[in-house]
């Protein structure tokens, strides 16, 4: 029977250093895509989601756009309803709001390249470990930012009701913003940096 290397307890306390610290990352790397988004487009997403959205409301829309994730709305008055999806920075023309589909990337690869710099990852498996954990964090706050961000309003006029709610729609924000781009871009900027370190 062949003998199974055993993880000593400094290394097993190291993993949970490291994805602790990675998960944790990940909600940081979040918060700053979403300033780096309301510094690109703050003038700009009041007028493109409508003065009666809250201003932060509106940023965080963009945010989940530069992630692909649209904006799902529906509406109903009466007995009639509707609803459709709408992505803000490709209804715009200005430069600064396609700039936002660069941020969640460009943060994602930095902090993926920060923590295996901090931890010293030399090889592709130690990256992988140290870059995907980002996801949780990153995940945690893009599926409830998508819950929160939810805007909806109730009207009735002459015995006509009327409702209209905008969101990002859940799971793309779950999956594509959650988990894809971490996945794929924070473990790349750890490998990128463990290659480039060897």
């Amino acid at each position: 029977m062949a003998s199974q290397p055993v993880l000593s307890n400094d290394q097993s306390e190291s993993n949970r250093t490291s994805v602790a610290a990675s998960a944790g990352l990940g909600v940081v790397t979040a918060a700053i895509g979403y300033l780096l988004t309301a510094v690109l487009i703050a003038g700009e997403a009041g007028h493109a989601v409508g003065e009666e959205i809250a201003d932060w409301k509106g940023i965080a829309w963009h945010y989940y756009n530069g992630h692909m994730v649209d904006i799902g709305g529906s509406g109903s008055i009466g007995g009639f309803s509707s609803s459709d999806a709408v992505n803000f920075l490709a209804e715009s023309s200005s430069t600064s709001a396609t700039l936002v589909y660069v941020i969640p990337p460009v943060v994602l690869l930095a902090t993926g390249a920060a923590l295996a710099y901090h931890f010293g990852a030399r090889d592709i498996g130690s990256a992988v470990l140290i870059g995907a954990p980002v996801t949780i964090g990153y995940a945690v706050v893009m599926g409830l930012g998508a819950v929160v961000t939810e805007a909806s309003g109730e009207w009735s006029a002459f015995g006509i009701d009327a409702t209209v709610s905008m969101a990002p729609e859940l799971m793309p924000a779950i999956v594509l913003a959650g988990l894809l781009y971490p996945l794929v871009f924070a473990t790349a900027g750890a490998v990128l940096t463990a290659v480039l370190r060897s």
